[in-house]
């Protein structure tokens, strides 16, 4: 198990570190909001990564990356919030509003329910789990190793959030300007758009 882990460790952050939705949404947050409203938001995030992993634990998550009806609609709702977000930020006329309540009090609970709804709806992060994790399991100790490989997933999760809204922030600082923060805005949801087009366009892997 020890070598194996080794393995596991980098490629495992490699795949944390990745650019998709998620942590488009932590950088954007970042940018827009600072980097502890998009840390704080994590725990959406964990929460539904949590939840995939216990269902691929149980022997579900493959039934489900088998299930082409199932994938479509999964893939469709989580298209078409990706496109609703984007259009949302490209429509933005600052910083001053993201897809969130104007009240700033209620702000970090959108941020919690983006980061989760955004997670739980990609049926991508299924066939992570799917299909990397179990590679690591130790079949002789089946619960306790998917266990300690999914915490360790989670784990690695949260400094990569906190790298993304760092970089999030940094641009933020550097575009203070409300030209520069409408650019921002329309880069950002237009590449949050443009994962919901190919996300709505993906096809279920082949069993």
């Amino acid at each position: 198990m020890s070598t194996s882990f080794a393995v596991f460790l980098p490629a495992c952050f490699a795949l944390n570190m990745a650019f998709g939705p998620n942590n488009l949404l932590s950088l954007t947050i970042g940018a827009r909001h600072g980097v502890m409203p998009a840390i704080a938001a994590a725990p959406g995030r964990l929460v539904a990564f949590a939840v995939m992993i216990a269902i691929t634990a149980a022997g579900m998550g493959a039934l489900l990356m088998a299930s082409e009806a199932a994938f479509t609609a999964v893939k469709l709702l989580g298209a078409a919030y990706l496109v609703w977000i984007g259009v949302r930020l490209i429509m933005a006329k600052g910083f001053d509003t993201l897809a969130a309540p104007k009240d700033s009090t209620q702000a970090p609970g959108s941020f919690l329910r983006q980061e989760f709804l955004v997670a739980a709806s990609n049926p991508k992060a299924m066939l992570i789990f799917t299909a990397f994790l179990p590679q690591f399991v130790d079949q002789s100790d089946y619960w306790r190793s998917f266990l300690l490989v999914g915490v360790v997933f989670l784990i690695l999760e949260v400094p990569a959030i906190a790298i993304y809204a760092l970089i999030g922030s940094r641009i933020g600082r550097l575009a203070q300007g409300g030209s520069a923060s409408r650019w921002i805005n329309r880069v950002s949801g237009s590449m949050m758009v443009a994962f919901g087009v190919a996300l709505a366009f993906a096809r279920r892997p082949a069993s």
